[in-house]
């Protein structure tokens, strides 16, 4: 494999990178919105990806209006999700646990610049026993812009003391490649719900299939 350096720094994305999350978040929106009668729900959620809280809301009230009663379904929705998969059972994306202590044996510093609220993310972290396997946390709540704007990727590089262009970024989303990209970072995307684009394949430095991908490319190939 050529074309990439060894790293010295990575920033995670977490919904869909670090946890199989969105699948359960989609499937609790679902249920919520048979419920009350709004029809093509998956596809207003797909737009969603990579957004954060306001910007979400946006995107369901520009679909479903603004008589929709977002807060309180929001709710319910959340409140089912966190019944279901609170207290360590959120479960992990395959490869990821490996990746992150080859990085860790490497000496790489990692973070996460997920659009979730701070302290869910520290509490997902805690009960998934990754403590320690991260060096700095940026949630969505700590910038004022969401992907796609690169803020929180730069927000989260300079905690880190790194440059951008020696950072890799792993992302799903449509929105975490074109932040990254447009921040200067190497974006590396691992596809969950959503398949790659033209767009993406021009924007991403690299598409892998999965994380264990991404652990060879990253851990196990000469530097160039």
């Amino acid at each position: 494999m050529t074309g990439f350096i060894r790293p010295t720094n990575v920033i995670f994305d977490m919904d869909g990178v670090i946890f199989d999350s969105e699948r359960k978040v989609l499937e609790c929106w679902q249920e919520v919105a048979a419920e009350n009668g709004m029809e093509n729900v998956r596809d207003v959620f797909m737009r969603c990806i990579g957004t954060n809280s306001a910007r979400t809301k946006e995107i369901f009230l520009a679909a479903y209006g603004d008589s929709l009663p977002y807060d309180e379904l929001r709710s319910e929705m959340s409140a089912r999700y966190h019944e279901r998969c609170d207290g360590g059972r959120l479960p992990l994306k395959k490869g990821i646990r490996e990746l992150l202590v080859s990085l860790r044996d490497c000496g790489c510093r990692t973070a996460i610049a997920s659009s979730t609220r701070t302290f869910v993310i520290k509490q997902q972290i805690h009960d998934a026993g990754l403590d320690g396997l991260f060096d700095s946390i940026t949630g969505g709540d700590s910038v004022t812009r969401s992907k796609p704007d690169p803020m929180i990727f730069l927000k989260a590089a300079e905690l880190l003391g790194a440059e951008p262009a020696q950072t890799y970024v792993i992302e799903d989303s449509f929105n975490g490649i074109r932040a990254a990209y447009a921040g200067g970072f190497i974006p590396l995307m691992v596809p969950d719900m959503l398949p790659p684009d033209g767009e993406m394949r021009e924007k991403a430095r690299y598409i892998a299939r999965d994380l264990f991908e991404i652990k060879d490319i990253l851990t196990e190939q000469e530097s160039i």
